[in-house]
C-alpha cells in the first residue's frame, strides 16, 4: 500500500468535445514527489487531461467537464482563484514557447507579474531556475540575450525554468522532448529526476522507454480510457495485468 500523501484525486472524470467524449470516466491517483508518466498512443485523451488538471482546458471552447479532480483536498472545478491553481500546477508545453524577452527576463516575467521588484530576489530566482532546469552554466554570461536565439534543446529547458519561476508544486510536461535531441532530452531527464525531490512530476509522453528509464509509476491509456496503472517496472514486465499493456509497451501496436 502506497504510504504517500495524495497530491491528485480524480475521480469520474469526463470530458467531451461538444457532443463527442474524449475521456470516459476514468479515476486515478497521483502521488507527493513521484514522476508518474501517462502513455499511450495519440487520441487517448493524454493532453486533454492535462489541461483538466490546471483548467487550461477551460480556453477551449464547447469543452465540457464532469467529475472530481481534488489538489491537496481542494476541488479543482470549484476553485475560485485560477492564477493560484495555475501557480501550483505548472505546465510544460510539447515545443518550446520562448517569450520574446532576455533569457533573465522570460524567468523573471511571473515573479515580477507577482509584484515582485527587488533585483536581488528576481537574480537569486533566476539563476536557481536555470540552475534547476540545467541551463545556468550555458546561458549564465548573456543573460541579457534573446531567449528565441537559443537552440530547441535551450529552449525547452528555458521553458522549463519559466514553469519552475512559479514555484509550482506540481509539474505537468506535455512531451517534452518531441523537437529535441536524445542528449538534451537525457539532461531534461535527469533534471526532472533531481525535481522530484521537491515536487510532484506528472508527464505525458509517446516514448515508452522515457517513461520506463524515469517514472515512478506509470498509467496506460487508450482512447479516453485508462486500461492500466501501476509501478513502472510492472507496466513494462513480461506480465502487466492486461495483454493491451504488453502490446503497446513492446510496439506490437500503437
Amino acid at each position: 500500500m502506497n504510504t504517500l500523501k495524495k497530491r491528485i484525486q480524480v475521480e469520474n472524470l469526463r470530458l467531451s468535445y461538444g457532443p463527442v467524449e474524449i475521456i470516459h470516466d476514468i479515476s486515478f491517483d497521483v502521488y507527493e514527489k513521484e514522476i508518474f508518466s501517462i502513455i499511450g498512443p495519440a487520441q487517448s485523451g493524454k493532453t486533454s487531461l492535462l489541461r483538466c488538471l490546471n483548467r487550461t482546458i477551460d480556453f477551449t471552447r464547447g469543452a465540457s467537464v464532469s467529475g472530481k479532480i481534488i489538489v491537496d483536498n481542494e476541488d479543482v472545478r470549484k476553485t475560485r482563484d485560477i492564477f493560484a491553481l495555475r501557480r501550483k500546477i505548472g505546465m510544460v508545453a510539447p515545443l518550446p514557447v520562448g517569450l520574446p524577452l532576455s533569457i533573465y527576463e522570460n524567468v523573471a516575467f511571473a515573479p515580477r507579474c507577482s509584484g515582485l521588484k527587488k533585483k536581488s530576489q528576481l537574480d537569486e530566482i533566476v539563476e536557481r531556475c536555470l540552475r534547476q532546469a540545467a541551463l545556468w552554466d550555458e546561458v549564465k554570461d548573456r543573460l541579457n540575450n534573446l531567449g528565441t536565439a537559443l537552440s530547441g534543446g535551450q529552449q525547452q529547458r528555458l521553458t522549463i525554468a519559466r514553469a519552475l519561476s512559479h514555484q509550482p508544486e506540481i509539474l505537468c510536461l506535455d512531451e517534452f522532448s518531441i523537437a529535441i535531441d536524445p542528449v538534451t532530452t537525457m539532461r531534461i531527464e535527469d533534471v526532472l529526476k533531481e525535481l522530484k525531490r521537491e515536487i510532484t512530476i506528472i508527464l505525458v509522453t509517446n516514448l515508452t522507454h522515457q517513461a520506463r528509464r524515469i517514472s515512478d509509476r506509470s498509467m496506460f491509456m487508450l482512447k479516453g480510457d485508462i486500461v492500466e496503472i501501476d509501478r513502472t517496472e510492472v507496466i513494462f514486465s513480461d506480465h502487466p495485468a492486461k495483454k493491451e499493456t504488453y502490446d503497446y509497451v513492446n510496439g506490437i501496436f500503437g
